[in-house]
């Protein structure tokens, strides 16, 4: 898989770590920056990991920071990105499986290097579910493609009728 990362200076040493870890398996890595602890703005470097995803130039992205929040906020920006913060490992899981998230943010400041590679090994192998998430994750688009407008109507919108979270 074709992995785009960047971080800014509180995630740089995570970053470093996850880089390896990619490589380790068997991951194309583009390493977009941060390349040391001096103080950036994270904001352009999140951005180009959420333009190389939605480019096709990566198949997925990952963005650090000090906690993640604002890396996530940013990659966000990009239209066509679904970037989640996961700093454990049932967002990571269910992210992907009912988000279908593209770009996975992680606080290095949060986050311990060895639960950092569960969350993103756990991330990386878990598919879509599609189904009834589907029509959820084509809303999300929509809400970028309207500037935040989606019909709602509580007597007409589809409810699910399902379980709780499995």
């Amino acid at each position: 898989m074709r992995v785009a990362i960047g971080s800014d200076h509180a995630g740089y040493d995570l970053k470093s770590h996850l880089v390896a870890t990619l490589e380790r398996l068997g991951h194309e890595v583009a390493d977009l920056g941060t390349h040391s602890t001096e103080p950036v703005d994270y904001p352009p470097v999140c951005a180009a990991v959420g333009r190389a995803v939605v480019e096709g130039r990566a198949d997925r992205g990952i963005v650090l920071g000090g906690s993640g929040q604002g890396e996530q906020m940013s990659a966000n920006k990009v239209p066509g990105v679904r970037a989640a913060l996961c700093n454990e490992l049932y967002t990571a899981r269910l992210s992907r499986a009912h988000n279908d998230a593209n770009v996975l943010a992680m606080g290095g400041r949060v986050v311990a290097l060895g639960l950092a590679d569960e969350i993103l090994e756990l991330w990386l192998t878990t598919p879509f579910d599609g189904g009834r998430h589907q029509r959820r994750v084509d809303q999300l688009g929509e809400l970028e493609r309207t500037g935040g407008h989606l019909p709602y109507d509580e007597d007409t919108t589809p409810h699910d009728t399902e379980a709780a979270v499995t």
